[in-house]
């Protein structure tokens, strides 16, 4: 049986980064938030949803209005919780097929997923154990307005809607910070090294 691994942190916080050094350990990803993207693109029962609660705008000419969605969910809890309950069913079960084609293409004991918002959407308790990824906040905030060209208030808006590091930390069986790659890289071939001795 295959274990299956959660991979998760706050915004800024460096996952995709650590999740790409697993790779290089021949264990297969799986990238929640891009997949998640797909399927509210090919899912009827998620873009009738979708549209049911957002009206037509949120889909434009078939393809997720992904500024307008984002304007929505996140200065919008309530909005946030209905996106999730209405995604996150469907990606798990996606997730448990690609678990089990994984289960007969690699030699990997275990599998990762990585996921902004494990804790938030109570999906940690379908994974064996999981992995948080930290840095400092100041850190994260400068990662962020790097990489997608916005704001110190936006960025504090999404990580309002996130557990903080702390909540995460205490019901994680490993925490990498990553700051410096060189020291992430450490931190991930010990983690993968007590995984495949589990």
């Amino acid at each position: 049986m295959m274990l299956k691994v959660g991979l998760t942190g706050g915004i800024g916080s460096g996952k995709s980064t650590v999740a790409k050094m697993f790779e290089q350990f021949n264990v297969p990803v799986y990238y929640t938030d891009a997949e998640a993207k797909k399927l509210m693109i090919t899912s009827k029962i998620i873009k009738r949803k979708l549209l049911k609660k957002f009206g037509e705008t949120v889909y434009v000419d078939g393809v997720l209005n992904k500024p307008l969605l984002a304007s929505l969910i996140f200065t919008n809890k309530e909005n946030l919780l209905f996106v999730n309950s209405v995604v996150h069913p469907k990606v798990n079960q996606h997730f448990n097929r690609w678990v089990k084609k994984q289960s007969k293409m690699t030699k990997s004991i275990y599998v990762l997923q990585e996921n902004a918002i494990l804790f938030e959407n109570e999906s940690h308790v379908l994974f064996d154990f999981v992995i948080t990824v930290t840095a400092p906040i100041k850190v994260k905030i400068k990662r962020v307005i790097q990489r997608d060209n916005t704001t110190e208030q936006k960025v504090l808006d999404r990580m309002n809607n996130q557990w903080s590091d702390e909540q995460k930390i205490e019901k994680s069986k490993f925490v990498i910070n990553n700051v410096d790659l060189e020291e992430t890289r450490k931190q991930v071939y010990e983690i993968h090294q007590k995984i495949m001795k589990n």
